[in-house]
């Protein structure tokens, strides 16, 4: 028996021998359950799939958790707390990235998920210049976009790391892997280079299923941000706040002129304007208007004039973890009340007159919600707020729909939740640490939870371009024209224009920015490169509302909801050990 399984395995050998050698091309047949490479990289349609992929991964902050939780905007859920105060404590490590580890949305923070689709881009240059195509107008325009998106994803590494290695071509497996840094300023070079090459290749605009692609506009927007960012002050402080570090170049410029640095931002944001196809959505309010309504439809409706470089999402690609209404809803809603806006924020929002709110004026500390500027109706659910049906079982406690975050006391003395207050009937497990939910992003047109939210989320829009705008001519000393612009964006939020002196013209720049932006990812940056971080991460504060029995008005006190404590070594993340371990050509950030 052994000797016939011998004999059989000898012919079994013989016979795919024969095989081989009369089929010389066997190995290297197509497989038939995929694509092979060549078969992609000559075929324009299954590249443009290629190219879309690497769309999906530039990232955004509709997730658990948004970007803003690590900000002065607000304070994520302490009850599922997964690392996520430790960010607001500077406690990430080169071997301990915590929540950025943690949950697959924020990847968006991690070097090594920049690189990936970094390399995705330099295959697809790579690839295409090794074939001909028939459409060079197509393919042209595919190479704009992919110079678009490189560019996205050096901006958010660099802004996040400082200078970073600069690759343009794909590794192959015999290449040297030993890489270092590039300085700060031949990355912002770079990148800004990457942005010209787009635009020169792509459309001003596109319409039906190609609307959301990189346009002309979306490549200067993005090379004004580029350049606004590196000319503030944390780019041009020579490593002021890390003394002893010996590679300054890394983390901002080493020399040269911040007045033309500035001047080159200024030209930037000026050449999208001057495109002349983007506008504030309903700049000017039209006699009886809703200044809020117009305002909400700026981050509801689909498309505006407004939208530079925006992601739609439909129900068929909307998943649970990008569903911004089941994230952050209100308890009572059937929502996971994710996100909670802190008192400080809340407290920035205007008066409709422009006055500034203060707890210590007793109008304002009586009916707190009463004559905010209207951003603040858009923006924020707080306790008395109307918004739509409650859910069907939650109806008959509230046929109305007014949130409630206030505790109410009964008859007996002790105390009952509202149906939005941390201490719900609803939900029992989840509620807001300070009184507010994020309203900003809602679409009350949609039966949140029950049906999945298609909110676009806007990478970058037009009030960006006009805050960047503005903010460059001050620092170049060009107040009036400065407060031209951001005297814009306050019309159309229906706010009176900018008063004060020239001096305080920086301030209000930047509180219009951090109103204006909120939630859109820009605060995280701005704190750092304005260099005023460790005057705002400081510990979070929310209110306690209390309606006594038989009392109409409640009583409003403030509370201490969560420690923070910034460390300058957070202007900067660190970089993982295991790439450290990687490529030795590496240097670390300062104070790590």
């Amino acid at each position: 028996m052994r000797t016939y399984s011998k004999i059989k395995s000898i012919i079994l050998g013989m016979i795919l021998i024969v095989s081989f050698s009369s089929c010389g091309d066997f190995l290297d047949r197509e497989p038939l359950d995929q694509y092979g490479e060549t078969a992609v990289w000559s075929d324009l349609p299954m590249i443009e799939h290629f190219v879309n992929n690497i769309y999906w991964y530039i990232g955004h902050s509709f997730d658990r958790p948004m970007i803003g939780v690590f900000t002065d905007e607000s304070l994520f859920d302490p009850g599922s707390d997964q690392g996520h105060a430790n960010v607001l404590k500077s406690l990430i490590t080169p071997s301990d990235y915590g929540v950025f580890d943690s949950w697959s949305r924020t990847q968006k923070m991690r070097w090594e998920h920049h690189y990936k689709y970094i390399r995705a881009c330099n295959l697809f240059f790579d690839q295409t210049a090794l074939h001909t195509y028939d459409d060079e107008d197509y393919k042209n325009r595919l190479a704009g976009e992919v110079y678009f998106l490189r560019a996205y994803h050096y901006h958010n590494l660099v802004f996040l790391y400082g200078g970073a290695p600069i690759i343009e071509h794909a590794y192959k497996l015999d290449d040297e892997f030993q890489a270092p840094r590039n300085t700060f300023e031949e990355c912002i070079n770079f990148i800004a280079g990457d942005c010209d090459k787009a635009a020169a290749l792509l459309p001003a605009e596109y319409t039906g299923s190609n609307y959301g692609r990189a346009t002309k506009g979306a490549a200067l927007a993005l090379k004004a941000r580029v350049l606004l960012y590196a000319a503030s002050d944390l780019y041009n402080s020579n490593a002021s706040w890390a003394p002893g570090y010996s590679n300054p170049e890394l983390v901002g410029y080493a020399g040269g002129d911040r007045t033309a640095r500035w001047q080159a931002a200024k030209n930037a944001a000026k050449a999208v304007i001057d495109m002349g196809i983007y506008s504030l959505h309903k700049a000017v309010p039209a006699p009886g208007d809703s200044v809020a309504l117009n305002y909400d439809e700026i981050f509801t409706l689909k498309q505006t004039n407004e939208n530079i470089f925006t992601r739609n999402f439909t129900q068929a690609n909307q998943v649970w973890t990008m569903d911004i209404a089941q994230q952050n809803l209100p308890a009572g809603y059937k929502g996971w009340a994710n996100v909670s806006p802190i008192n400080s924020l809340v407290d920035d929002f205007e008066m409709a007159d422009g006055e500034k709110f203060n707890w210590d004026n007793p109008a304002h500390k009586t009916d707190p919600y009463l004559n905010r500027e209207p951003r603040f109706y858009v923006d924020i659910f707080f306790d008395g707020a109307r918004w739509r049906e409650r859910p069907d079982d939650v109806k008959a406690a509230d046929p109305v729909g007014i949130i409630q975050t206030g505790n109410y006391e009964q008859s007996d003395g002790s105390w009952l939740g509202g149906l939005d207050a941390l201490n719900n009937p609803v939900t029992t497990w989840n509620g807001t640490f300070t009184s507010y939910y994020l309203r900003k992003f809602q679409d009350k047109a949609t039966d949140s939870p029950k049906e999945r939210t298609t909110t676009p989320w806007h990478f970058i829009r037009y009030a960006e371009i006009l805050l960047s705008y503005a903010e460059a001519c001050i620092e170049l000393g060009e107040y009036d024209e400065a407060r031209a612009y951001i005297n814009r964006i306050r019309t159309r939020a229906g706010l009176p224009d900018v008063a004060g002196s020239n001096s305080e013209l920086r301030d209000r720049l930047r509180h219009e920015r951090k109103i204006e932006l909120l939630f859109e990812d820009q605060r995280f940056f701005d704190i750092r490169r304005w260099m005023i971080a460790p005057q705002v991460i400081v510990d979070a504060y929310g209110l306690d509302i209390r309606y006594r029995h038989g009392q109409a008005k409640p009583d409003y006190n403030i509370i201490h909801v969560q420690e923070r404590d910034w460390k300058d070594r957070f202007y900067f993340f660190p970089i993982r050990l295991d790439e450290m371990n990687r490529n030795q050509a590496l240097i670390q950030n300062p104070l790590y």
